[in-house]
């Protein structure tokens, strides 16, 4: 049986020594009060038994049954209620939070340890508290007082779900397509009409009530993506004094049977005239919608390095355990039959892939969080408009470059157990299914590259690729002994090479950009890695004489890093200085 436990000496080693982030929250107003490294660290210890002894052992089990629907009514699996009772009790939901309206305020650092606690343990369950902390983030920046005073108290303690419907039969990627209705009600309320698929927690059996932030067109509305309104519709409408009045007119129509996932459940939602409320301006709605999305792809990005992390901790287990044949320069065990896996190089090479991979994530993962942390509480104008680009800039990175290396990872763990990855027992094959749609939705990972490089760097010049960029310098040149420096810089003027030539050639190829941008992102997450890994190995090398066996290896992990995976760049430049012309060649019908 596959067991979880928190990384947390990685975890506290990211925050406070990589980052500082304690420092960093005594100077920001907001959080000076309310977090220190030592209420972070008591939060991660209680949220590794929350997710270790609670959630993990429920993930073979939900995966098995599955949640299951009976004419509209969805149940989750057993244990389900039970857990998320407890769940919401610690008020978890809402860890990150506005404290105005009930949330705990912590900052999003800390939150996305958490993050990764939960989809290491069990990403089924995660899902239904992760689409409700989006719901909470849209309904805080943009809904009416009235409307947050109404839903965000409930919502920050679980006692209510949110959910984010965007997507239809004919309306993917491409929401302008979307045909749901809003009617104006006498009364200032819609009338919302249409239906919604893929709808993760559309229907459940674990809360009172649920929220859905639906994007709908109002009569007026002008074609495509520029008239879409978003609406807060409830499964129950809420009364005044906040308790729960007539059912909606909405239903769930069906599950999706799904290749992973299957506790989630992921629905089908019909609208017949639900009462809705308009949330932020008319038309301007998917502008709002992205607040929650672009929080959705962090947390789907961190999928990945949760389950991954998952993955690892057990392909470890197994290869330290799992007598297979002689290590190459002779026996390492004689008394036994055979030597453990881990004496074979190609089983090290997956393993070190994996954790090289995961740690990089994990440090990427904090440092995107501590530019939000900035964007959202810094004092100086200047340091908002900063972080607020990097963000921008960073997130679709985040998103697919973590779940694109987090399906690598687990299919390494796979391979590590060899026949016993295909099968039930180890649970291998469940993170591979599990991980598999995080490259899917909240926009799949072609789109966020798509983003990258046609929004974020050839549309506004490079602009926020040189604040990354001069960040990294900065860093490498002060002080010049710092390990993998050189590397580093390597790496980056490369980067900067790829950039500058894309931002030239565009201009005379409009296929250019789609052609190569998932090679650019990728190319662009190696680099990220590689500065995030030269910054832990800073650290560990200065720290290294206080704790070997922590920091030597962190160390030695670093040069596997820059050794090994690293110059998947060289590659990856040859692939985007190709072009479009290969792609373009072939005709349509000669498909």
């Amino acid at each position: 049986m596959p067991h979880y436990h928190a990384p947390l000496r990685d975890m506290r080693f990211v925050l406070h020594e990589v980052f500082a982030a304690d420092t960093l929250w005594a100077r920001l107003p907001a959080l000076a009060e309310t977090v220190d490294a030592e209420t972070a660290d008591a939060i991660l210890e209680e949220a590794a038994k929350v997710t270790g002894e609670l959630l993990a052992p429920l993930n073979r089990s939900g995966d098995e049954e599955g949640a299951r629907w009976n004419n509209g009514v969805v149940s989750t699996p057993a244990g389900f209620r039970e857990a998320y009772a407890t769940y919401i009790e610690g008020g978890w939901v809402g860890l990150a939070g506005n404290p105005a309206y009930g949330g705990l305020g912590m900052p999003k650092m800390l939150a996305v340890q958490f993050e990764e606690m939960l989809y290491s343990a069990n990403a089924s369950f995660t899902l239904y508290s992760a689409l409700t902390s989006g719901c909470c983030l849209a309904l805080d920046a943009h809904a009416s007082e009235e409307l947050k005073q109404r839903y965000l108290p409930r919502l920050y303690s679980g006692e209510w779900a949110g959910t984010m419907c965007l997507t239809e039969a004919q309306a993917g990627s491409d929401l302008g397509l979307l045909h749901t209705r809003a009617e104006p009600q006498a009364d200032g309320s819609y009338a919302i009409s249409g239906s919604k698929i893929f709808i993760t927690g559309g229907e459940q059996d674990l809360t009172a009530n649920i929220i859905h932030l639906v994007l709908a067109r109002l009569p007026d509305a002008p074609a495509g993506s520029k008239g879409i309104s978003l609406f807060l519709v409830p499964k129950f409408l809420v009364e005044a004094d906040g308790a729960l009045g007539a059912r909606n007119a909405l239903s769930c129509g069906s599950l999706e049977h799904k290749m992973g996932i299957k506790a989630s459940a992921t629905c089908v939602m019909n609208f017949d005239g639900a009462s809705g409320y308009l949330v932020g301006e008319p038309h301007k709605g998917l502008a709002a919608m992205f607040t929650m999305m672009n929080y959705e792809r962090l947390s789907i990005g961190i999928q990945g390095i949760g389950c991954a992390e998952a993955s690892y901790q057990n392909a470890v287990a197994y290869a330290r355990d799992r007598l297979q044949g002689r290590a190459p320069g002779g026996a390492q065990a004689p008394q036994k039959s055979a030597d453990p896996l881990l004496v074979h190089p190609d089983v090290r090479r997956m393993l070190l892939t994996m954790k090289a991979l995961t740690e990089g994530g994990r440090a990427f993962s904090t440092y995107v969080a501590q530019q939000l942390d900035l964007a959202k509480h810094a004092e100086d104008a200047g340091e908002r408009h900063r972080a607020e680009a990097l963000v921008a800039l960073l997130t679709p990175i985040a998103k697919a470059f973590f779940t694109d290396t987090g399906l690598e990872s687990c299919i390494h763990g796979q391979q590590v157990f060899g026949g016993h990855g295909y099968i039930r027992e180890w649970g291998q094959e469940q993170l591979v299914r599990d991980v598999r749609i995080a490259q899917i939705y909240e926009g799949t990972n072609g789109i966020q590259a798509l983003d990258l490089l046609g929004r974020k760097v050839v549309a506004n010049g490079g602009v926020a690729l040189r604040l990354f960029a001069e960040e990294m310098r900065a860093f490498v040149d002060e002080p010049a002994s710092r390990p993998f420096a050189r590397e580093l810089l390597a790496a980056l003027e490369r980067l900067e090479s790829v950039s500058a030539w894309l931002l030239d050639q565009t201009g005379k190829d409009p296929a250019l950009v789609g052609a190569v941008a998932v090679d650019y992102l990728n190319l662009f997450g190696y680099v990220a890695y590689a500065y995030m890994w030269a910054r832990m190995a800073a650290v560990a090398q200065a720290s290294r004489a206080s704790d070997e066996t922590f920091y030597g290896t962190k160390l030695a992990t670093a040069g596997f890093y820059f050794a090994k995976l690293l110059p998947r760049i060289h590659s990856l430049e040859a692939v985007i200085r190709a072009g479009s012309t290969p792609i373009q060649n072939l005709a349509d019908d000669q498909f």
